[in-house]
């Protein structure tokens, strides 16, 4: 039974409103501002919100070199990668089918534990959840239409970068797996930290590929706002909330909402086409990931029962 009363039930539902309309503002946003101005846009007001939030409930930055370090990596890696390449493919691609891509991220998750971590082993469960994703991905891409798509190439294109930025969200969550499991720090503290440096970081680059000419009104300016403080901000910390109240695995599951979010916004509010393609793949995707996290069970079997009961006890935690 899940814990935390109606107040938890409420953060979980703005988390996956939040982090499902990202893909609307980014859409709005790369109307006016290009991909890396967007992504500096965020990051900058996500760890502004961020750091506000460390300084009034007095938590301790982390000043280990070590730490540090492994936090720049993730700045890069769940930060910076991934918010230019879901920005660039926003240009291409609509919002709702990036939601939709976003959601493979747990996948991405599991597939690079089995290449990164020695303890992971790959069983008859995980395989069919990587077979079933991989089959989904190739129902959303529908690669049979892009020889008519408008555009076509780009596309493609988008769709890869898309997954190239989930794909650095699975390096990511595994590498913090790794070596940050046992750091001694929450997660408001390191998302602020690896925030905090990301901005940094695209401070830093922004006189070489932020350069570009912007139009702003009141509708971009207010997607990154809302993309910094809401997606990159608040959220985080609601999710934390959630993931102590509900355990992991149960919070986790804001992962099967976020596209319909993502998509629903995107039909609604801009308008864009929805094919039927693209929720029978998500499908896929989603029970891929409901039967890799021990969700649910294949049918029973001698053969098949240790490697049931190794999945469920490695579950891969996704926030």
């Amino acid at each position: 039974m899940a814990q935390g009363g109606p107040h938890t039930a409420a953060k979980f539902a703005a988390v996956a409103l939040m982090w499902g309309s990202s893909f609307l503002f980014i859409r709005v946003a790369v109307e006016g501002i290009s991909p890396a101005q967007l992504a500096l846009g965020r990051l900058v007001v996500g760890a502004a919100v961020l750091t506000t939030i460390m300084l009034l409930t007095r938590r301790r930055w982390p000043r280990e070199r070590r730490t540090l370090g492994h936090l720049t990596v993730l700045a890069l890696v769940l930060c910076v990668v991934p918010f230019l390449l879901f920005a660039w493919a926003g240009q291409h691609i609509p919002s709702g089918l990036s939601s939709i891509y976003n959601a493979t991220t747990p996948i991405m998750t599991l597939l690079i534990s089995l290449v990164a971590l020695p303890q992971e082993r790959l069983t008859a469960v995980r395989a069919a959840a990587l077979a079933l994703a991989a089959a989904g991905v190739v129902v959303i891409a529908a690669p049979w239409t892009l020889v008519t798509e408008p555009g076509g190439d780009h596309f493609l294109l988008g769709q890869l970068a898309a997954l190239g930025a989930t794909t650095c969200y699975g390096a990511g969550y595994v590498y913090m797996r790794r070596y940050l499991a046992g750091s001694g720090y929450d997660a408001v503290t390191v998302s602020a930290t690896q925030i905090g440096i990301a901005a940094l970081i695209m401070v830093l680059l922004a006189p070489f590929v932020a350069t570009d000419p912007v139009a702003l009104d009141g509708a971009i300016v207010a997607s990154v706002v809302a993309l910094g403080a809401l997606s990159t901000g608040v959220a985080y910390i609601w999710n934390f909330d959630v993931v102590r109240a509900w355990g992991a695995t149960l919070a986790s599951t804001v992962t099967y909402l976020t596209p319909v979010v993502g998509v629903v916004l995107g039909v609604v509010v801009l308008g864009e086409t929805f094919t039927l393609n693209q929720p029978l793949g998500a499908l896929l995707v989603i029970v891929g990931i409901v039967v890799g996290q021990g969700h649910l069970r294949l049918p029973r079997g001698r053969a098949l029962e240790p490697g049931v009961e190794r999945s469920r006890a490695a579950r891969v935690e996704e926030s």
